[in-house]
């Protein structure tokens, strides 16, 4: 059987990920800061499918214990087959007003952490010929977003980083797929304190649950860049067409406390 890691896998997309690998009888490596939340999903997933559930509590904007998740699973001798880079974060604020520690800790997570896990597991990958590696961007990927310039900025990284990589594998046997949501339901909205912005306030948005659907079929498939729904899609694409300025402003129009 093989085995797939997911970071964040403790709630959202991350969780609902575990949900689908689990139901395809992949085993499973959950990474979040919650072990008592892993643990409880762990016991779930193995009585419902049968599959082999490790639990690994980390702080992945703690460096150091980045590199700790792959050393306990050398240690194991655990191949990864399949990696999920879901962990990450956002803050809305202005920059200069900011707390720094969230936005250190913010580029720890999203950038370096994802970079640092796809860095240590490729050569495995590589070396089978086999693997298949999602990051989690964002249609915050696609342009700068005042009010929350840095989860945009680290958002771009990770969809230019998995393009780029996933070119160098072309033929290896190894896909990285970038997915690339808008607003979804999740507790994402609570905790960078977005809940009153136009992005969100008022809109049914999607669940967690149907874009881990999503992003699991371009995964399996080894889609490149992957964008769920129409309109997410057109807006992506769109800003290629635009101005730079007109750009800035209607990301700041569409990031401003709504009315």
């Amino acid at each position: 059987m093989k085995t797939a890691l997911i970071t964040g896998a403790s709630s959202g997309i991350g969780e609902e990920f575990a949900k689908l690998f689990a139901k395809d009888k992949i085993n499973l490596v959950l990474v979040a800061r919650s072990e008592n939340k892993l643990k409880s999903m762990a016991t779930q997933l193995r009585e419902e499918f049968g599959v082999e559930v490790k639990v690994i509590a980390k702080d992945l904007s703690v460096l150091h214990q980045v590199e700790e998740v792959y050393t306990e699973l050398q240690q194991q001798n655990s191949t990864i087959d399949y990696l999920v880079n879901n962990a990450g974060f956002g803050d809305y604020n202005l920059f200069a007003e900011s707390d720094w520690k969230k936005q250190e800790e913010m580029i720890n997570v999203n950038i370096m952490a994802l970079t640092k896990l796809t860095h240590l597991f490729l050569p495995a990958m590589l070396k089978n010929k086999f693997g298949k590696v999602l990051n989690v961007a964002s249609t915050a990927a696609f342009q700068p977003g005042p009010t929350m310039s840095v989860y945009y900025a680290s958002k771009a990284f990770v969809l230019h980083f998995s393009e780029a990589i996933s070119n160098e594998l072309e033929g290896t046997g190894v896909t990285v797929t970038a997915l690339c949501p808008g607003a979804f339901e999740s507790g994402f909205q609570k905790a960078a304190a977005l809940e009153e912005s136009r992005l969100v306030k008022g809109r049914k948005l999607p669940t967690s649950k149907e874009i881990a659907a999503f992003g699991y079929k371009h995964l399996m498939k080894g889609t490149r860049v992957c964008i769920p729904g129409v309109m997410n899609y057109m807006m992506a694409n769109s800003v290629r067409f635009a101005p730079r300025s007109w750009v800035l402003k209607i990301a700041r129009m569409i990031q401003d406390k709504a009315d």
